[in-house]
């Protein structure tokens, strides 16, 4: 892509865990590298600068929204940081479920499982909640075994009901699969969810890079022009 094209900003929510932290840097600079953007972090929670911060000092830029789930900070904050910064820049629908195979990717290493636990953060929309419920059935086809939903806050079940609902239904080998961007508070607590065993959060894999440059340039190829939505599209 040519030096013009507008910047690629990572709209990411904000965690206190340094690990969280690190991995969304480093997920910023494997973008740039993969797509050649100038690319900004725009931290939707808890760090600076935020989404409104970093699209006030840009202009023109093309949002992405590093989300996997249609919440409040994907339907409400980016849109409302676009429109306060000036509303210049355009939002990109989020990752979501095109990161599955990454998922897949993340779960094989924890070795054979009878069932499986979706864990996704949880959302107090509806809409949110189904989307982590539809990704878990696209889960069960794809390792054959049974597959529940599970969340570690605002939804239910937790993701303990859900391995105790798994367990009670004669599974003897419960997997946890992270529906997680990064390491955080929240995978910490999947460790004492009761599983068997647990995956790593996507973290920075390749799969999810190149959802994140596909969205880029898929909305760099569109003239940003004031007829475009300068909300998320999903």
């Amino acid at each position: 892509m040519a030096s013009f094209d507008p910047p690629l900003v990572l709209a990411v929510h904000g965690t206190r865990s340094a690990l969280g932290t690190r991995t969304s840097l480093e997920l910023a600079e494997a973008v740039a590298d993969a797509s050649g953007a100038d690319v900004r972090l725009g931290w939707v929670d808890i760090h600076t600068p935020t989404l409104t911060d970093t699209l006030r000092e840009l202009g023109e830029a093309i949002v992405v929204p590093a989300f996997l789930t249609s919440g409040y900070h994907v339907t409400s904050d980016i849109p409302a940081a676009i429109t306060a910064a000036g509303g210049l820049a355009t939002a990109t629908p989020l990752i979501g479920a095109d990161v599955l195979p990454a998922v897949l990717d993340r779960l094989e290493p924890v070795g054979e499982f009878d069932a499986v636990v979706l864990a996704g953060a949880g959302s107090l929309r509806q809409r949110a909640v189904a989307e982590v419920r539809a990704v878990t059935r696209t889960l069960a086809r794809a390792v054959d075994r049974p597959a529940l939903a599970g969340f570690v806050t605002a939804s239910s079940p937790t993701v303990p009901e859900a391995v105790a609902t798994l367990r009670a239904a004669g599974h003897r080998r419960v997997a946890i699969a992270s529906y997680l961007l990064a390491p955080g508070r929240f995978s910490e607590q999947l460790e004492d969810a009761g599983a068997d065993a647990v995956s790593e959060p996507i973290g920075v894999h390749p799969l999810l890079v190149d959802a994140i440059v596909r969205r880029w340039r898929a909305a760099v190829a569109e003239p940003l022009t004031d007829s475009r939505p300068k909300a998320v599209n999903d």
